[in-house]
């Protein structure tokens, strides 16, 4: 292993390392949840529907999913720092040509495809490294607790950033900032050096990304289907079931002869792992579901615009911003399991309160949700990327962040499907329980985890 820090603060090398990895983290999920309060703007410009700008929203979460596992295999390949410049450089591209997009599919090109294939491939690298140079669990925690952080912030403020700029100057200006923001990432990632060499010859299960990247779009290209044709959701949900029971069976029998799959069945296997893997999927499911509810609620039947709906979406910003800065001094005195546990239940008692559907509740109601979106984040990922050693985290980071995006994705598809159905207090309520509902699935998980540290396999 690369040598970490074991004990005490970070180094200032590693410091100035965390810098751009939390930038990019930040960036990606700003990218996930700024367009909501854009939803109008987009949809009239571009001649569109909600339901359209919704799809754009979702099929750039879906393509993150889809491509995490293979792109966090092809860190071992091409190497981490590669692999996360490349993907800058490819995000950038599609943030560009999503502030010129003439149309809804240029856009879809643009910032659904371009930038979601880059941030792809530039996150696994981000706590594949962060991994590496923080061995120990205090040290690492702090290391995510900035990462995380810097993720929640990015989804919980990117209403609010969007709607500024989308009010101030135009939605397209959002789009250039981005793009202005991995400008800098690029520029301060220049000193960082992978610690391990790649290896170039290491094989690629070609079969395995084609299998796990096709089941997961069909499984939410089925939900999103849920409100307009039943009869191609239960299809489609049950063909991309088969494909990952395929995945499944391929790499079992790939390993069985010997061969190096995409993912190690030993993944698999951690029932510890597995646990926090789900509260990963549940958190950013809550996340950006709820997100995409109140956005779309207050500005097609509130009749907000973007600064005012970004505005209300500040609570959720500085409730996740406090918890997570508080990730280090919480990591010392309690159980990831107790952070976990705390964290799910104010955030389903944030959601009761945003059922009240009064102008009063917006706010409490957001900011007990990014408290406890906050507190969760970093236990979650720790407990994951903790349960193996290092021969493994290219594999592990890789699923870790393809779980969480595809909850990102089922939060926007799930929610936005019941909601988007027929707009109005009836569907935002629905859509609010639903989540709740799975909020409870999270708690669950979450009464399963040992309250002990982790154990590496």
């Amino acid at each position: 292993m690369a040598e970490g820090v074991s004990v005490g603060r970070p180094s200032g090398s590693l410091r100035k390392i965390l810098v751009p990895l939390a930038l990019a983290q930040f960036i990606c999920s700003f990218a996930g949840s700024n367009m909501n309060v854009m939803i109008n703007d987009i949809s009239k410009d571009l001649d569109t529907t909600v339901e359209g700008v919704q799809t754009a929203i979702t099929v750039f979460l879906l393509v993150m999913a889809a491509l995490m596992i293979p792109a966090g295999k092809l860190t071992d390949r091409w190497g981490r720092k590669r692999c996360f410049t490349a993907g800058l450089i490819v995000y950038g591209i599609g943030a560009l040509m999503s502030a010129v997009s003439p149309g809804l599919g240029f856009l879809i090109l643009g910032n659904s495809i371009f930038e979601g294939v880059g941030t792809a491939l530039l996150i696994p690298p981000v706590y594949i490294l962060t991994t590496m140079l923080f061995s120990d669990v205090t040290s690492r925690a702090r290391a995510f607790g900035v990462i995380a952080g810097m993720g929640g912030v990015g989804a919980a403020a990117g209403p609010l950033i969007g709607g500024v700029i989308a009010t101030a100057i135009s939605w397209r200006a959002a789009f250039v900032f981005q793009a202005a923001i991995v400008a800098v990432i690029i520029f301060l990632s220049r000193s960082i050096v992978d610690p391990v060499a790649p290896d170039p010859t290491r094989p690629f299960d070609i079969l395995g990304a084609v299998l796990s990247a096709v089941g997961l779009v069909s499984v939410v290209m089925g939900i999103l289907q849920a409100d307009t044709n039943l009869g191609l959701m239960v299809v489609l949900v049950a063909v991309g079931a088969l494909i990952l029971t395929l995945f499944f069976l391929h790499i079992r029998a790939r390993e069985r002869r010997g061969e190096e799959p995409l993912l190690s069945t030993q993944l698999f296997r951690n029932r510890i792992s597995n646990l926090g893997l789900v509260t990963q999927n549940v958190q950013w499911l809550l996340l950006i579901g709820t997100s995409f509810v109140v956005s779309a609620f207050l500005q097609v039947v509130r009749g907000y615009n973007a600064i005012q709906t970004g505005v209300i979406f500040t609570s959720a910003t500085a409730g996740i911003l406090a918890s997570s800065l508080a990730a280090e001094r919480l990591a010392k005195k309690y159980p990831q399991r107790t952070l976990i546990l705390v964290g799910f239940v104010a955030t389903i008692a944030g959601i009761g309160v945003l059922l009240a559907i009064s102008a009063w509740a917006f706010a409490p109601g957001l900011l007990l949700i990014g408290l406890g979106v906050g507190v969760m984040l970093t236990p979650s990922v720790n407990v994951v990327q903790s349960a193996f050693g290092e021969e493994l985290q290219g594999e592990i980071s890789g699923l870790s962040r393809s779980v969480s995006n595809l909850g990102s994705s089922l939060g926007a598809a799930v929610a936005g499907t019941i909601l988007v159905s027929n707009i109005g207090d009836k569907s935002y309520a629905a859509a609010m329980i639903v989540l709740a509902c799975i909020g409870v699935v999270g708690l669950g998980a979450t009464l399963l985890l040992p309250a002990q540290r982790v154990q590496r396999s």
